[in-house]
């Protein structure tokens, strides 16, 4: 953010190419902290699947079944997503105005010192939130328990596999602990194929067989993360191309609205939408299907693909208008409904990936799980690119090199391209759910 902000204050005296350094910068930083925020968050409340010590017994604060557990786990992740818009809505409304109208210098100043202020109250709170799981050893033996980093490094090997011993022979407490910690400390792979156990060679293949079971729907899922990226990038520049002032006139007495800030109409509506999904959603699904959980992680992606292609269905009809409208008279506020409408679907699409990849994973590989959501939107900005390229290259003619994308308005076929993504939307939306019968596992239909 500091590089960025010089960028912009330097303004013409900058090199183009040199912006990408700080975008970079950026994005590796997020790919740094972002997949490790949510695991961190989901650990402190005790809600992952396999949360239970050593011997059976819950953590301080979990929850005692495995409903109540699915229950907090989904509650959580939406209101995470609460947070995290909440925070966004002043960079997409404010921020958008104060760089349109006071430079972008300041705009990008503000958040760069908002930024300092949050990396200086990481490190005053890190202390407070220091969490060692331990696994649990018997009374009275001297033997400490094993750090949380040893029992993470086991889980990934053993694929949230758990091991138990036979009964001792012997009525010695300390023989029996010290045959637990010999059990532990044990090499899981050893030179003598004789000495492995059959849990300990199927451990990496297990983990393995995990990951490889989630990139079917990691692929679905790309399409969704093309349209996601459709607010930022297209939506903007319909609304430069329609009326963005509020008043009568272009004098003193008209508002102009950066197109950008509508994005902020995104954020309001995942943030009126979190407060009543429990009361009105889950409700009103279980007056539909009979049951008394809502509906299953599964289900809630398979309904927010559904609303995307809504919503690309209305930005094809609001741009099909606007090129028979008269230049710039179409008023901006008919972008609304596209946004809103991703709005919701973000709602039910990405809090239910946040979930569904969180859950698929062992406990100890959260980190990892997180990082294959949060993946899905990186490869969908690229696909997306190369969807442009590929579709300029398909609808170029003499004179219009970039087809659809022409930088004449007049020319362009920006509602095309809203049309195809519907329709390529929809198609991963049929194999999602052709998908989703094949996978039986428990967390990834549990609610």
């Amino acid at each position: 953010m500091v590089a960025l902000t010089t960028w912009a204050l330097l303004g013409t005296r900058m090199p183009r190419s040199t912006l990408f350094f700080p975008l970079y910068l950026m994005s590796i930083g997020q790919g740094g902290y972002q997949p490790s925020l949510q695991a961190f968050g989901a650990d402190q409340l005790s809600i992952g699947d396999d949360d239970d010590d050593g011997d059976g017994d819950t953590e301080p604060g979990a929850s005692s079944t495995p409903e109540e557990k699915a229950k907090v786990k989904s509650m959580f992740f939406r209101w995470w997503y609460f947070g995290m818009c909440s925070g966004s809505l002043l960079g997409n409304s404010t921020m958008s105005y104060v760089q349109d109208n006071l430079g972008w210098g300041l705009g990008f100043a503000i958040p760069c010192a908002v930024m300092a202020l949050s990396v200086a109250a990481f490190f005053c709170c890190t202390p407070l939130y220091k969490r060692h799981r331990q696994v649990q050893q018997p009374k009275g033996t001297g033997i400490r328990p094993s750090p949380s980093s040893v029992f993470n490094f086991k889980s990934v090997l053993g694929a949230s596999r758990k091991i138990s011993l036979p009964p001792s022979r012997s009525s010695d407490d300390n023989g029996d602990a010290i045959s637990e910690l010999e059990l532990q400390e044990k090499p899981l792979k050893t030179d003598e194929a004789s000495e492995s156990s059959p849990d300990e060679a199927a451990a990496a293949p297990g983990v393995a067989k995990v990951i490889l079971g989630l990139l079917p729907i990691w692929a679905i899922l790309l399409v969704f993360a093309v349209i996601f990226q459709q607010p930022m990038t297209f939506f903007t520049k319909q609304g430069m191309l329609m009326n963005h002032t509020i008043g009568v006139g272009v004098g003193s007495g008209s508002l102009v609205i950066p197109p950008a800030m509508l994005q902020s109409s995104i954020t309001v509506s995942i943030i009126l939408l979190v407060p009543m999904y429990d009361r009105m959603i889950v409700p009103l699904t279980n007056a539909v299907t009979g049951g008394s959980d809502g509906i299953t992680v599964l289900q809630r992606i398979g309904v927010g693909m559904v609303l995307s292609v809504v919503a690309m269905v209305a930005a094809a009809l609001v741009e099909s208008r606007r090129l028979r409208a008269e230049p710039a008279l179409l008023s901006i506020f008919w972008l609304l409904p596209q946004y809103v409408l991703l709005g919701v679907s973000d709602v039910f699409t990405v809090v239910g990936m946040q979930e569904f990849f969180y859950s698929q994973v062992p406990a100890s590989m959260r980190t990892t799980g997180i990082g294959l959501y949060l993946s899905v939107f990186g490869v969908g900005g690229f696909l997306g690119a190369s969807l442009i390229t590929l579709l300029e290259m398909a609808t170029a003619r003499p004179g219009n090199a970039r087809g659809w994308f022409s930088d004449d308005p007049r020319e362009a076929r920006i509602d095309n391209f809203y049309w195809f993504l519907a329709l390529l939307c929809f198609v991963s939306f049929v194999v999602f759910t052709h998908l989703c019968k094949y996978y039986n596992d428990r967390s990834a239909s549990g609610r």
